[in-house]
């Protein structure tokens, strides 16, 4: 699976979108993220399972964002997790 973190793939062209995909980190405590580079890799590796299932060849421009919620079953313990956006693509054939 190709990552591009901008509209254009280098070296390949873009036959046509499938659509936009979301995929998340697990949740975890706001003050427990052992590192947000291991949380964004995860991620993007979910990101890429989710795009494989539309038969994509490609992701194009990647971005991630922190989503936090609060949960009351949890004592009001705020959860953070890292998610990864991008459309998916399927490339032409060289």
């Amino acid at each position: 699976m190709r990552i591009s973190y901008t509209d254009a793939i280098e070296g390949g062209r873009i036959l046509y979108p499938i659509g936009r995909v979301r995929a998340a980190s697990s949740w975890r405590g706001a003050g427990s993220l052992p590192g947000e580079q291991s949380q964004k890799d995860a991620a993007l590796r979910a990101l890429m399972e989710t795009a494989a299932e539309f038969d994509a060849d490609a992701i194009i421009g990647v971005g991630f964002e922190i989503d936090g919620a609060c949960n009351a079953d949890l004592a009001g313990i705020d959860l953070k997790r890292v998610a990864a956006t991008g459309i998916a693509v399927k490339l032409a054939l060289a």
